[in-house]
């Protein structure tokens, strides 16, 4: 068992979750059950499942958990382009956003892997 709140990714991904709240505070009324919804949660499950899967007592089942976590991660990648495309985010906020996550991505593949040797 880990102490997730010690992981850096955790902390990176939970201050990510945050900023994303923030962001689409800033979004349409009619989004908030479209791409306000989803963005929030899938910001918000990234460091989730990373601390869901500290309390797994396998490491197979903590990989588990951050292949979750990685792939909301690649769900919220979508939804920011989407709403670049759209018109709801700057060019310039999602290349820092962009920046930001795939950051966290890489850590997450980074831990997924010292657990998988």
């Amino acid at each position: 068992m880990h102490n997730f709140k010690e992981l850096r990714v955790w902390q990176k991904s939970v201050d990510f979750a945050v900023n994303v709240y923030q962001l689409t505070q800033e979004f349409p009324d009619d989004e908030k059950y479209g791409l306000t919804s989803q963005m929030r949660r899938a910001g918000v499950s990234i460091p989730s499942n990373i601390a869901e899967g500290c309390a797994k007592t396998s490491e197979k089942s903590f990989s588990n958990s951050l292949e979750i976590s990685l792939g909301e991660s690649f769900e919220l990648e979508t939804q920011i382009e989407i709403s670049k495309r759209i018109g709801l985010l700057s060019k310039k906020t999602v290349e820092q956003i962009d920046s930001d996550l795939s950051e966290i991505q890489r850590m997450i593949i980074g831990l997924k892997s010292t657990l998988n040797k």
